[in-house]
């Protein structure tokens, strides 16, 4: 094993995995412990195989991640769901009006986004999850047909559907800010 390889390799993808977890998930805190946990499991199950194998292995273990986390988070609503507070009426209290005002962006922050790119990631986090992975995988990590296949657990056809539906979808709601 070539641990200086390894470690160039997880630095090379440790930005764009966490993007993929945060719109997977949208919690940044959540993201980045699935991401953590993603490359631990890559160096430490799969550091012994080809470099040109870690790529997709790295997605399928970080998209197997996503997947674990948002079935732990469905049965957390449910759970949680019994203990909801309610008011004295027994109806239902908004839990947003209990909340406690959560961390404020910085107005230089906001002012340095661009709508464009705020409306491709609203754009990317309403595409269907498989066809989010396909374009995430195909177009921003740059892995082809195969690679992106044996990370997404399925065929290629499937990719290639996945992918065109995506890319159809996005021009269609981006066609304003990108012509």
């Amino acid at each position: 094993m070539n641990a200086a390889a390894l470690d160039r390799f997880l630095a090379s993808v440790e930005g764009r995995a966490f993007r993929l977890a945060r719109y997977a998930v949208r919690d940044d805190d959540e993201a980045l412990d699935i991401v953590q946990d993603s490359m631990m499991t890559l160096a430490g199950k799969y550091a012994h195989k080809a470099e040109h194998e870690w790529a997709p292995l790295f997605f399928r273990i970080l998209h197997n991640r996503i997947r674990d986390w948002h079935r732990r988070a469905s049965v957390r609503r449910r759970v949680f769901a019994l203990f909801r507070p309610r008011a004295e009426s027994g109806q239902e209290l908004d839990p947003v009006q209990l909340a406690v005002d959560g961390p404020h962006v910085e107005p230089d922050h906001v002012n340095r986004m661009s709508a464009a790119a705020r409306r491709l990631e609203r754009c990317l986090t309403e595409l269907p999850v498989r066809q989010r992975e396909a374009f995430l995988l195909r177009a921003w990590e740059g892995l082809d047909v195969a690679q992106t296949a044996a990370a997404m657990g399925c065929s290629e056809g499937s990719v290639k559907t996945h992918y065109s539906r995506a890319v159809h979808r996005l021009r269609e709601q981006l066609k304003d800010d990108w012509p």
